[in-house]
């Protein structure tokens, strides 16, 4: 598992997360995507790497910049551990 951390710059509200997080939905396997506007930043969990290329492609398609790629790994945190 990983976990992608994306500076996404142009993102004012609600919806524009949701479209950013519909977006990566819709073109990419992902666990879990959250999208913060007050935080100008996506964070993405999924099984495998997602090239940094495809993602910034996907975001501009919607309207938006992105500003920063990290990508490490994920390990599921809590008492119920696989």
């Amino acid at each position: 598992m990983y976990k992608i951390t994306l500076g996404v710059d142009g993102m004012m509200c609600n919806m524009c997360e949701a479209h950013v997080n519909d977006n990566i939905r819709n073109k990419f396997k992902v666990k879990k995507v959250e999208s913060s506007h007050s935080k100008n930043e996506t964070v993405i969990i999924a099984k495998e790497e997602i090239a940094e290329d495809a993602l910034r492609s996907t975001i501009e398609e919607t309207g938006y910049k992105l500003t920063s790629y990290k990508i490490e790994p994920y390990e599921k945190k809590g008492l119920f551990k696989k």
